[in-house]
């Protein structure tokens, strides 16, 4: 069994360590074949973006001896030694837009290191066009790689000086452009395609594969990969729980698999999440030790979104405004929601969307359970203790309390101005417990606003925020949104609940 490794994101150091790396060379082989192609590509975090810069910058410099046995070593690739510049801007990140050019220029004096040039100018702009141009004078054609290009203003969105970063990395992206003549291949990867930082504005001559069928499983692993590169690992896991290795694939699966790049194109695993599951042998969440990045859970707080049913038209993924971020499709690129079905009416084109894994719903809700209602990982685990015991003894009453410890810790600088805020923390609190939740459900006459179900029960529940606890019962049984469940066998409660926007909590319920 060769070893896992979910921290190396060098080519070389994985190759040369033996660790186990599956093969995507021959898929990079059909990028890299195209003389003077440029490229970006978006994926979520921990998807392997860096690996693949790294794995690009051993084949640009043309050290074969790293690819013995791999896909691309039988291909007729020329193996030519180009000169390439290697920008992490991941490590030019900075709390104002000065240390942010700061950082830049220093990532840009290793380059220069990198490529023994004497550094020519302290600007930024001037230093990269002149390391291009030097460069190409060596060989024929000069290769490009930027990790993480959109990582310096990630931290500023939503702040006054994210102009000022816009503008930094604008004019010196805009050097990559104006160079296309001299190189030989580029790639510049990042998390969402924002406007106006010259990539997608200015520099219009990029190929973005972000959902293109040719890129679909060019990162993460297939279903295939998993089965043919991770069968020992897989053995010896069911082995451990005493399962089948099958029970262990459908697990996998249901924790790990989901993510959809392309409509027509297999379905992919986050890379590191099930190289972590398999090296440390147990079922968890690790998406969320990572942490949620701050603008989205900023963003979410002014732009709740439906918990379900979520569609998107293609135009959608075209490129963001810095300034004016819509939240569903950076849930997309961010990896918290992905394609499901593709739908087509007429020259219209748009996406269902949905968690692509048990890890990633979790990891959704409880960011949305702690960032919303600002709860310590203590109280929210106490609190939804006490959920679960009142739920498994059907004590309505209970739980609805217990709920108030959620809403109570609502800020205060959040504007409450309809029920979708309040609907989307009780919905999230709800899938947290591992029960079936079904936001705003449609019923013969309507829409009720949240169905919970558990094996031994059916619960209807209505909101009002400028309502009272009796108009939410009433309009129930009006609309007669129970019908669907008489005939079910459950015990069937309907739960009428009325918000205090002063309070900024429940107010009062009635259970039937």
């Amino acid at each position: 069994m060769k070893p896992l490794s979910t921290s190396i994101y060098t080519f070389e150091k994985l190759i040369e360590g033996g660790y186990t790396y599956v093969d995507k060379t021959a898929e990079i082989y059909e990028l890299i074949e195209e003389f003077s192609a440029q490229y970006f590509l978006a994926r979520p975090r921990r998807f392997g973006k860096s690996l693949l810069i790294s794995t690009l910058k051993a084949i640009f410099q043309g050290r074969r001896e790293l690819f013995k046995g791999l896909a691309l070593e039988k291909l007729d690739y020329d193996w030519q030694n180009h000169p390439v510049i290697h920008l992490d801007m991941g490590s030019c990140t900075g709390d104002t837009a000065e240390e942010v050019r700061e950082k830049l220029r220093y990532r840009l004096r290793r380059a220069y290191e990198d490529n023994k040039v004497e550094l020519c100018d302290d600007n930024e702009v001037i230093a990269f066009e002149h390391l291009v141009s030097e460069l190409n004078q060596r060989s024929g054609g000069v290769v490009i790689l930027v990790d993480e290009y959109d990582k310096p203003l990630l931290g500023h969105l939503g702040n006054e000086s994210a102009l000022e970063v816009q503008k930094i990395l604008k004019s010196f992206y805009s050097v990559i452009k104006t160079t296309e003549a001299l190189q030989r291949f580029a790639l510049i990867t990042g998390v969402s395609k924002f406007s106006k930082v010259s990539i997608f504005s200015d520099l219009n001559n990029l190929t973005d594969l972000t959902m293109q069928r040719g890129a679909a499983t060019l990162l993460g692993y297939t279903q295939e990969e998993v089965e043919s590169y991770f069968p020992e690992y897989i053995e010896r896991l069911a082995e451990e729980m005493n399962k089948t290795p099958d029970a262990i694939l459908g697990e996998l699966k249901t924790w790990y698999n989901g993510y959809c790049f392309e409509e027509s194109q297999p379905t992919v695993y986050n890379p590191v999440s099930l190289m972590r599951c398999l090296s440390e042998r147990k079922f968890k969440n690790f998406w969320f030790e990572t942490g949620t990045p701050t603008f989205l859970i900023n963003l979410l707080k002014r732009q709740p979104i439906e918990p379900q049913n979520l569609n998107l038209p293609e135009s959608a993924f075209s490129v963001y405004e810095p300034q004016q971020l819509e939240i569903i499709p950076l849930l997309v690129q961010t990896g918290y929601l992905t394609l499901k079905k593709l739908n087509i009416r007429g020259h219209r084109r748009t996406y269902e969307l949905g968690y692509p894994n048990v890890e990633i719903e979790e990891s959704f809700n409880m960011c949305i359970a702690k960032s919303f209602c600002e709860l310590s990982d203590i109280t929210l685990s106490d609190s939804i203790t006490g959920l679960l015991d009142a739920l498994d003894n059907g004590d309505m009453a209970k739980l609805m309390k217990h709920l108030k410890v959620f809403f109570a810790g609502i800020p205060y600088d959040i504007q409450l101005s309809n029920e979708k805020y309040y609907q989307t923390i009780f919905f999230v609190i709800f899938r947290l417990l591992g029960s079936i939740v079904e936001a705003e459900s449609r019923s013969s006459d309507g829409r009720v606003d949240a169905l919970l179900k558990t094996p031994e029960r059916i619960v209807l529940f209505e909101f009002k925020l400028h309502g009272t606890a009796e108009e939410a019962l009433a309009q129930i049984n009006n609309k007669d949104y129970a019908l669907s469940y008489e005939d079910d066998g459950r015990e069937l409660i309907k739960v009428g609940v009325a918000f205090d926007s002063e309070t900024r909590n429940l107010a009062e319920w009635i259970i039937e």
